[in-house]
């Protein structure tokens, strides 16, 4: 018996070992160091997720980095999520840095949201031969898949194009990209029809800064919203650069996105890499 249990005791010590070699340190690539990263990609098949992020108005309430907090977030919960899952096939998945420049608009004259203060934009033939470059080069670097996920509604068939031409080059094979679309659109399906169950209604749930946006904010970064600004926002309107009405917002309401947004990624995911 006693031999039995020194057996099974240095089973066990080797198997940690194991799996805290294999383990990552994190899941985002800023975090790693050059040799890390060579070392996963050469071990196993690897994941890369390009998070999409912009930088731009969101009324008086809502700080301008808003969609690259969220999504660098939500990404690297995906990630953590998606290497667990993956465990068997021993396939990791990190997070490369946010895209936080994106189209918002013209700059001279302003439209859209270049027309209030901290706003940046690019054009679209930028956004697209930037996102093509970084997928080029972790395709270089031995990534098999490559994904694309973004936080704004705005470049969402952008996002779809990149992958396209990404995959129509031959050269990238074995690399593939993938354009993750149920990211955003469990924003617009299952965050809705949860906020409006809960008794929202369309004018308070908005479009850009309404209850729904805040929510989202408030469920991942609290410190980026000011909620003694949500009667100015509801005030001005469209005027102060809001698309509905943040006063019924929480971060509870938030967390239902959160938790819809990763499902829906992680399923998607896999559904997309192991085809």
């Amino acid at each position: 018996m006693q031999n039995l249990l020194k057996t099974v005791a240095v089973c066990g010590v080797l198997m940690t070992a194991a799996l805290s070699a294999y383990a990552q340190k994190s899941v985002y690539l800023e975090e790693l160091t050059t040799a890390e990263v060579a070392a996963m990609v050469k071990n196993s098949p690897s994941v890369v997720i390009i998070p999409v992020g912009g930088t731009e108005q969101n009324g008086p309430h809502m700080a301008i980095g808003k969609h690259n907090t969220r999504v660098k977030v939500l990404a690297g919960r995906i990630a953590t999520q998606l290497t667990t899952q993956l465990a068997a096939q021993k396939i990791n998945t990190i997070v490369a840095p946010v895209v936080s420049y994106v189209p918002e608009g013209n700059i001279n004259p302003p439209t859209e949201h270049m027309k209030w203060a901290g706003t940046v934009s690019i054009s679209e033939d930028a956004f697209k031969s930037m996102l093509l470059s970084a997928a080029r080069s972790f395709k270089q670097h031995g990534f098999t898949d490559i994904v694309i996920l973004g936080d704004s509604g705005n470049y969402q068939s952008q996002l779809a194009q990149v992958a396209v031409a990404f995959n129509r080059d031959a050269k990238n094979a074995p690399a593939r990209m993938h354009f993750i679309g149920d990211y955003y659109q469990a924003t617009q399906s299952t965050y809705i029809a949860a906020l409006k169950a809960k008794g929202l209604s369309e004018a308070e749930i908005g479009t850009h800064a309404g209850s729904a946006d805040t929510s989202l904010l408030m469920a991942i970064e609290p410190g980026m919203v000011k909620p003694d600004k949500f009667a100015e926002a509801a005030k001005n309107g469209r005027a102060g650069g809001t698309l509905g009405d943040p006063r019924a917002a929480t971060a509870a309401l938030g967390q239902i996105a959160v938790d819809a947004m990763v499902k829906m990624s992680v399923l998607a995911i896999q559904k997309a890499i192991l085809k």
